[in-house]
């Protein structure tokens, strides 16, 4: 592998980046990322997994997510209860419509 390897599916960010392949994905983390995180575990392992995918073989996909969980570090997951719907009642059975 090397490090021009490309992702099955790019990385499109907010701003209109496409990041493609491992060595896009790697610059980007160093350009964006400031030095007072980049010691954090998920920073650590968006540097190790697209290293080890370029020069290791290691799996690409992984390289993929660890950059968009590096990248996702400080955005707050909220549950939206409007999105789940109930259910509509008792399922009817077969047996019970004769």
């Amino acid at each position: 592998m090397s490090w021009d390897s490309r992702f099955a599916e790019p990385i499109v960010l907010p701003d209109g980046i496409k990041l493609a392949s491992l060595r896009e994905s790697i610059a980007h983390l160093v350009k964006t990322i400031p030095a007072a995180e980049r010691r954090t575990p998920v920073v650590l392992t968006a540097a190790e997994l697209p290293t080890n995918a370029a020069e290791h073989g290691g799996p690409i996909e992984f390289a993929r997510i660890a950059t968009l969980q590096a990248l996702n570090r400080h955005a707050e997951r909220v549950f939206n209860p409007q999105r789940k719907t109930p259910p509509s009642g008792r399922r009817k059975l077969k047996r019970d419509t004769a």
